[in-house]
């Protein structure tokens, strides 16, 4: 029987998602450098020639995960920059993210590929991409940290080294999900609302 063009495109995006999140588990794992097509091939279960039909090369591959990267850097600073109230929005964004690692889908392995990719800057030119989607986010969030210290919810502080502690805070969280994944669950943003949250505000 033969398939619609419907049904044909929903098993390119099938396998290009089976791709990707074994490309993600692998660089996690050996880092850019030392990954190759082959090892992504094995950790989806698919053969190299699967995996070259929809990606050139483990550049072009590591390239399509740090669009998704930069879009949702993108996404968040959008949301963040919102006229809300602050600490709702601090306590959803926290929510979102620490939920979407405790469900175990392969994300604090993401967080780690990205980390890994700013750092060392491989290949090359990942930093200054990141770093050009990542500013807009620090910018709306420390300026959400300021509208929430003017409003007496957020605790005293330069706002944008509350900035970095809080995203240090969660990058830290996603290294460790890796590492004991039952040692954080979604039910911690209490925890880590502590660093910004003023005693008794609501």
């Amino acid at each position: 029987m033969t398939r619609t063009p419907e049904q044909n495109a929903a098993m390119r995006d099938a396998t290009r998602e089976t791709i990707e999140r074994a490309a993600v588990r692998v660089f996690a794992n050996r880092g850019f450098a030392a990954s190759s097509i082959r090892h992504i091939a094995e950790a989806a279960g698919l053969s190299t020639g699967s995996i070259y039909r929809h990606y050139a090369s483990k550049e072009a591959l590591f390239d399509a995960l740090l669009d998704q990267a930069t879009s949702g850097l993108v996404a968040a600073s959008a949301a963040l920059s919102s006229d809300a109230d602050p600490l709702t929005l601090v306590r959803d964004f926290t929510c979102v993210f620490l939920t979407d690692l405790a469900n175990g889908n392969g994300e604090a392995e993401f967080v780690l590929v990205i980390n890994q990719g700013f750092l060392t800057d491989t290949p090359a030119g990942t930093a200054e991409r990141l770093a050009t989607a990542q500013r807009p986010l620090w910018d709306a969030f420390a300026a959400l940290v300021r509208r929430g210290q003017l409003a007496g919810q957020f605790e005293d502080g330069e706002p944008a080294q509350l900035t970095a502690y809080y995203f240090a805070m969660l990058s830290g969280i996603a290294a460790m999900r890796t590492v004991i994944p039952d040692a954080t669950t979604e039910t911690g943003v209490d925890l880590v609302l502590r660093l910004l949250r003023r005693q008794g505000a609501s």
